[in-house]
C-alpha cells in the first residue's frame, strides 16, 4: 500500500473522530399549516379515499375540465357557454368528495360514543391502554373497525404507542378522533385512576354534540337545499336553450360573454353566502 493511501485513510479516520464531537442537530419536522391541500387531504380520509392524493383529484378536474370543454367546443361551438359547463364539470370531483366527508363525518359522529364506552368497558375489565384501543377492532363499531385493526397492527409491529397514535390520527382526520387520541395520550403521559372518569366525560359530550348538531342541521338543511336549487336553475335552463342552436348566437358576442361570467360570479358568490349563512360550521382540526 502507498504511503499517499495510508496518509488519505489516516487523515479521514481523525476527520471522523473529530466530526464525532459535533453531532448534528436534529431535524426539526416542519410544522402543518392550513391550506388547499391541507384540508383537501382531510377531506380525502375523511371520505374513505386515503389512497388518494389531492394531486390525483386536482390533475382529475383539469382532464374533466378539458374534456367537457373540448366536447362543447364540438357540439354547441360557442365559447363562453363550452366554459361555463366546462367550470362546473370540473368543479364535480372536489365537490363529490367535500358531500361524501361531510356526510361520512355526520355518521361517524353518531358512533364515537359508542366507541369510548366500548374503550371505557375494555380499561374496567383489566385491558391495557392500547389492547382496549386495538379490540374496537373487533367489537367497535362497523365504520372504525379498519382504522383501529390498522392501529393494532402498528403497535404489534412497534410496541410505540404515541407513534402509532399519530398514525391513528392521521388515517382518521378527524376532530373528534383528535380529541379522543389526544385524550388517551394525556392519561396514558401522566397515569392516575380518572381515565375511566375522564371517558364517560368525553362520551357523554359527543352524545350531547351530535345530538345538538343533528337538530340545527334539521332545522337549516332547507336553506342548503334552496341555495342549492337556486343555483342550478339557472344552468337548467342554459344548457336547453344550448339545445336551440339559434339562441347560441348573442352569447358568441362581447356582451353575451359579459353576461355569462357576470352570471357565473353572481350565482357563485350568492351560493357561497347562503351556504355560509344556512350550514353550521365544519369543526376545525385544533388538535391535529
Amino acid at each position: 500500500m502507498s504511503p499517499l493511501v495510508i496518509g488519505l485513510l489516516f487523515g479521514a479516520g481523525v476527520f471522523c473522530i473529530y466530526w464525532s464531537f459535533w453531532p448534528a442537530p436534529e431535524a426539526i419536522r416542519p410544522r402543518r399549516r392550513s391550506g388547499f391541500r391541507v384540508r383537501l387531504q382531510d377531506n380525502l380520509a375523511q371520505a374513505g379515499y386515503a389512497s388518494v392524493t389531492p394531486t390525483n383529484i386536482v390533475g382529475g378536474s383539469a382532464a374533466l375540465f378539458a374534456l367537457v370543454f373540448l366536447a362543447g367546443m364540438v357540439s354547441i361551438r360557442v365559447v363562453p357557454i363550452a366554459l361555463c359547463f366546462a367550470g362546473i364539470a370540473g368543479g364535480m370531483p372536489l365537490t363529490l368528495v367535500r358531500m361524501r366527508a361531510r356526510s361520512r363525518r355526520n355518521k361517524l359522529r353518531d358512533l364515537w360514543p359508542d366507541a369510548v364506552d366500548n374503550i371505557t368497558s375494555g380499561v374496567r375489565a383489566g385491558l391495557a391502554l392500547p389492547e382496549a384501543l386495538a379490540q374496537l377492532a373487533i367489537r367497535g363499531p362497523e365504520e372504525l373497525r379498519p382504522a383501529f385493526a390498522a392501529f393494532a397492527e402498528d403497535y404489534r409491529a412497534t410496541g410505540r404507542f404515541h407513534y402509532c397514535l399519530d398514525r391513528l390520527k392521521e388515517r382518521l382526520s378527524d376532530p373528534v378522533a383528535d380529541r379522543l387520541v389526544e385524550s388517551l395520550r394525556l392519561a396514558r403521559e401522566v397515569g392516575g385512576s380518572d381515565l375511566g372518569r375522564l371517558l364517560r366525560t368525553l362520551s357523554a359530550f359527543l352524545r350531547q354534540d351530535a345530538r345538538t348538531r343533528a337538530e340545527l342541521e334539521t332545522r337549516q338543511g332547507w336553506t342548503v337545499s334552496a341555495a342549492r336549487l337556486a343555483i342550478a336553475a339557472p344552468w337548467i335552463v342554459l344548457g336547453m336553450l344550448a339545445l336551440r342552436g339559434e339562441s347560441l348566437t348573442a352569447y358568441a358576442r362581447p356582451a353575451g360573454w359579459a353576461i355569462l361570467f357576470a352570471g357565473a360570479a353572481v350565482c357563485l358568490v350568492a351560493y357561497r353566502l347562503m351556504v355560509r349563512i344556512g350550514r353550521l360550521a365544519d369543526e376545525q382540526r385544533v388538535l391535529r
